[in-house]
């Protein structure tokens, strides 16, 4: 198992160094997640990025302060509890969404090159299952025997 976690890490990276590569917008591949989320849900939480992109709230907070810093998004607090962040994209965001979504399509098309469309069902149903594992375990505090 530790060599599939391997894997799946060094996609991740390769996919993250790729999007900065080929990306004409002055944003670091990190954030491109950030891109898809909040233009697809504008005005969602703090905590339900964090949630929706399975990083820790610190990080998230991080990422949110560099992106709004860059003026890519904006944060006001939520009309119901004061106390919650609601984040919004700015012109500047959704500029850019349309490129961001156009390098995550040129990079899944590259990756799956000579695999069939069998082959890559099968494939995205297993890591579904996977991904599905990870959540509960996680959301049930870690421990699993």
């Amino acid at each position: 198992m530790a060599m599939f976690m391997r894997k799946l890490n060094i996609i991740a990276r390769c996919a993250g160094m790729y999007r900065t590569q080929n990306s004409s917008v002055q944003l670091p591949g990190i954030y491109h997640s950030y891109v898809f989320a909040i233009c697809k849900n504008p005005g969602m939480s703090q905590d339900k990025i964090a949630k929706h992109l399975c990083m820790t709230k610190s990080s998230v907070t991080r990422h949110l302060a560099y992106l709004e810093q860059n003026g890519y998004i904006e944060r006001k607090p939520s009309e119901a509890d004061k106390r919650e962040m609601l984040v919004y994209p700015t012109g500047k965001m959704t500029g850019i969404h349309a490129e961001v979504v156009q390098i995550a399509k040129k990079w899944t098309a590259l990756l799956s090159e000579g695999i069939g469309e069998e082959e890559m069902d099968t494939f995205l149903n297993v890591l579904d299952k996977i991904q599905i594992r990870a959540t509960e375990i996680t959301e049930s505090g870690g421990a699993r025997e």
